[in-house]
């Protein structure tokens, strides 16, 4: 099973940026997309034999989901059934025979780290829902997460350190998303591999200069290990800030 997440920021952009020519050639089972900043009508995706799901947020042009799978799922469930983070239209639950599939967008700590505390309340919530989950099978989460968890996920780790995405912070609540039983997918294939980035400014040709983030993954649950096959980043993939993330997986 070949699985591949996105974030578009913004499909609309994307789409006049080569995205359905990638979407065909990459034949994907379940593709995910994340920061579709879009609202329900405004964009209409043929995508023969997927089936579409979106999770718009309320605020229009921000934020948002969406998951096109081949295999029609038993069940969607979108955000996380607490109030107070299901207005920005971050999350959505795929549920199948042996596993559930999640994509997600974690809330960016923004300039300053004016939402830092919001994004440690959601961090915990997120983790629960997804341990809650794990209880009854097995788990594959993807998204951009918003956090390069340790020093060889960033270019300059020494001078964002107090920076959103890159605080000790959100990098512990990774540490401890990972350790209350899910495995990061690339790390666990190329644990010393370096330069390999998901994310790149728009500034200062950071991404010509190859000066970018690892902060979109594949996190899955410990039972799941054996079927792991192998993760992938897709660099050369233009049309966002963000690249692809892809999982090879055997159930």
């Amino acid at each position: 099973m070949k699985l591949i997440s996105w974030n578009v920021n913004g499909i609309r952009a994307c789409v006049t940026k080569g995205f359905e020519e990638y979407f065909k050639n990459a034949d994907a089972d379940i593709f995910c997309i994340q920061e579709s900043k879009m609202q329900e009508g405004q964009l209409e995706l043929e995508l023969p034999s997927y089936h579409q799901y979106w999770n718009y947020a309320e605020k229009k042009g921000y934020s948002g989901t969406a998951v096109f799978t081949k295999k029609e799922p038993l069940k969607v469930t979108y955000g996380i059934g607490i109030e107070e983070h299901d207005h920005e239209g971050r999350a959505i639950t795929l549920e199948y025979d042996d596993y559930y599939m999640i994509t997600v967008y974690t809330p960016n700590s923004q300039n300053e780290l004016k939402r830092l505390d919001y994004r440690m309340t959601w961090e915990d919530a997120f983790r629960e829902y997804l341990g809650g989950l794990a209880s009854k099978k097995s788990v594959i989460v993807c998204g951009d997460m918003n956090v390069a968890h340790k020093e060889i996920d960033s270019k300059n780790p020494k001078t964002n350190r107090k920076n959103a995405g890159f605080t000790d912070e959100e990098r512990a609540k990774m540490t401890e998303l990972l350790g209350s039983g899910f495995i990061d997918t690339f790390r666990y294939f190329y644990p010393d591999k370096t330069d390999i980035y998901s994310w790149w400014s728009y500034r200062f040709k950071a991404r010509e200069k190859n000066s970018g983030w690892r902060i979109d993954y594949f996190l899955v649950s410990e039972d799941l290990k054996d079927k792991l096959v192998d993760a992938k980043i897709h660099t050369d993939i233009m049309g966002s800030d963000h690249c692809p993330v892809e999982l090879d997986i055997e159930f």
